[in-house]
């Protein structure tokens, strides 16, 4: 029981330490020299829309947007950013969507994503893009609804730990998900006329 009091008291002091979620967070940040809190692990997040390719920012060309930091190919990228934020930053705080199907603000890579409906979308790896697109608009409803009612303004480590101990009912496992992923592979694809 003492264990378990003394857990519990440590990851209450990391959620309280985490804080800083900004408006629209908590984000997935990085550092990287001055840069304390840098977005996308620094790649462009106008690029992303515009060329479809990774672009890798310059720590000379950057800007703030609640809180963190967003760093750009070009002056002209900036420029876009700067005029509509709310078009490029990434959805679900840049974490993998794929977790946050599950309540979990955990994860995502610059290098894995997919631009769904217009808004940019990180995951985690490549298996969590497949398990994610796998069921791509049901997840997408899924990681909308925990995002605005769980984790969007919450502290990410607290909420990750929780939804780690306190299971979403549809949850499945990574070994789960990469049966069905399989399975989907190897049914044989529709005519579209029998979509």
């Amino acid at each position: 029981m003492k264990t378990l009091i003394s857990c519990l008291f440590c990851i209450t002091l990391i959620g309280c330490a985490g804080g800083g979620a900004g408006k629209f967070g908590p984000y997935n940040t990085s550092s990287d020299g001055e840069d304390k809190r840098l977005m996308l692990n620094g790649y462009d997040p106008v690029a992303y829309h515009t060329t479809q390719e990774l672009t890798r920012g310059k720590p000379s060309i950057s800007t703030q947007f609640d809180g963190v930091v967003y760093r750009f190919g070009s002056e002209a990228n900036k420029a876009e950013f700067v005029k509509s934020p709310d078009r490029y930053v990434p959805q679900f705080g840049g974490f993998c969507a794929n977790g946050i199907v599950y309540g979990i603000p955990w994860g995502g890579d610059g290098d894995q994503w997919k631009v769904i409906d217009g808004k940019l979308t990180i995951f985690g790896g490549q298996a969590s893009r497949n398990y994610f697109l796998m069921y791509r608009e049901p997840n997408m409803a899924l990681a909308q609804q925990y995002w605005r009612d769980e984790v969007s303004g919450s502290n990410a480590i607290w909420q990750r730990y929780k939804r780690l101990v306190l299971r979403v009912p549809h949850y499945k496992t990574g070994a789960q998900l990469e049966t069905e992923w399989q399975q989907s592979r190897q049914q044989p694809l529709k005519p579209a006329s029998a979509q």
